[in-house]
């Protein structure tokens, strides 16, 4: 009986999904993104010149997922290559953000400016921020 019912809770998120409005079903994480990274990475994801990497088409950001949650947590000293381009601003540390907030704004740039790497959940999350090497 337990079972029938994760599986009808299951089913009704995807359907809830599934007939979200094109662009509604990552707002909480846009909001979240306007309020912590917007200011660096820009509206449109695309950085600021040579100083802020872009997020939007950003082959590190595809390759590196598993990254994400610890940058946002613990922030970023090293230097980093995107798209070719070598980047050494040091990116605060957000340590207030839930992980459920965290999924949110990485779900949002998953999913933006053309950007198609795919969807975290929690618990994947969860087990990224474990890993940690800082």
């Amino acid at each position: 009986m337990k079972n029938q019912q994760i599986n009808l809770i299951g089913i009704c998120l995807l359907f809830l999904v599934a007939c979200t409005p094109n662009g509604e079903q990552y707002k909480h994480g846009q909001l979240l993104y306007e309020t912590h990274c917007e200011s660096c990475h820009m509206k449109d994801g695309t950085g600021l010149g040579a100083n802020i990497p872009p997020l939007a088409a950003s082959d590190y950001l595809k390759q590196r997922q598993e990254d994400i949650a610890c940058i946002i947590k613990n922030g970023l000293e090293d230097t980093i290559t995107v798209n070719s381009v070598l980047y050494s601003e040091k990116m605060p540390a957000i340590p207030q953000l839930t992980t459920f907030q965290m999924a949110n704004i990485i779900n949002f740039i998953n999913h933006s400016w053309g950007n198609d790497f795919g969807y975290v959940n929690i618990q994947t999350l969860q087990e990224n921020l474990k890993k940690c090497p800082y």
